[in-house]
């Protein structure tokens, strides 16, 4: 299984970047999928969930209204727009995959996702 992430970069705080995660090695439409991050020193965090078939969508405060996760299962990809960077959103993003057996299922634990991408970096500066 690879999930390969891109789409990272350096943007001024207000700017936007949309992530893009490509799986393979995996029946993806039995996955949900999720994106954390994190930044230097800190630990990593729950970004965004989306179930199998992309119907529920999940965010925490810190992000809710500016990010959106959407996923192609014809494509085998999952994406995160993200709009109105703050320098706080700086981190290194992962995406990952959960094996759900429901459609309503997604995690935002870590520790629930069984496939990790490698990571790609976005930095927000002020």
């Amino acid at each position: 299984v690879q999930l390969q992430a891109s789409g990272g970069g350096l943007v001024q705080a207000g700017g936007s970047l949309r992530l893009s995660c490509a799986a393979s090695g995996l029946i993806f439409s039995n996955y949900a999928m999720g994106w954390f991050r994190q930044a230097p020193g800190k630990e990593r965090e729950f970004v965004a969930a989306v179930s199998r078939s992309g119907g529920i969508r999940y965010y925490p405060d810190s992000v809710k209204g500016r990010f959106t996760i959407s996923r192609d299962n014809a494509k085998n990809t999952v994406n995160l727009q993200m709009i109105s960077l703050k320098p706080e959103d700086t981190a290194v993003y992962y995406c990952a995959a959960d094996r759900a057996y429901m459609d309503t299922t997604y995690s935002v634990r870590d520790y629930e996702y069984d496939y990790w991408g490698q990571g790609t970096l976005v930095t927000v500066s002020s």
